[in-house]
């Protein structure tokens, strides 16, 4: 009577072919991880774009941005500081980028004095607002509205980038 049952080979086949499969699902799913972590740095862009609206209408002028380092830029690898006079009034929960991991990476905010790069003084002063270290795309993003003076291009310095003036 002849033994029923896998050989060796059959059974390392299936693993092989089971691991491959694996492998591809995670590979997937570490994509559409990235791809959500971004969404949600995009969502949290127009929150604060929101929060900065608000501010303007309640104070005739955009924050001042917090020295934090990085050549005056309020950075926020994790938080913006500049977010916590906001936050109470505009913002209930502030946006947080725990993924980046440089001194002057996440989110940026810096309101500049009228006239700098060159932008028109007469439009008085504003700030650019964005996010570096996006996971899912080079520079820009696609979805980037971009912001420049004639002196300066932030869009080439960040990878999702706008601005506003007063």
């Amino acid at each position: 009577m002849k033994n029923r049952g896998f050989t060796l080979i059959e059974l390392l086949v299936v693993i092989a072919i089971i691991g491959m499969l694996s492998s591809v699902v995670l590979a997937s799913l570490s994509s559409a991880r990235e791809k959500g972590r971004d969404a949600k740095r995009l969502s949290d862009m127009r929150q604060v774009m929101t929060a900065l609206e608000l501010s303007y209408d309640d104070n005739g002028q955009y924050p001042v941005s917090d020295t934090d380092g990085c050549g005056g830029w309020d950075v926020g690898n994790q938080t913006l500081s500049f977010l916590g006079n906001l936050s109470a009034k505009s913002m209930t929960n502030p946006p947080e980028d725990r993924i980046a991991s440089g001194n002057c990476s996440g989110y940026r905010y810096y309101r500049y004095a009228a006239g700098s790069y060159g932008c028109p003084a007469s439009k008085g002063a504003f700030y650019v607002l964005g996010v570096t270290d996006m996971e899912t795309s080079g520079r820009p993003h696609r979805s980037s509205p971009g912001w420049s003076c004639p002196g300066r291009n932030w869009q080439g310095e960040m990878d999702w980038v706008t601005g506003s003036f007063e």
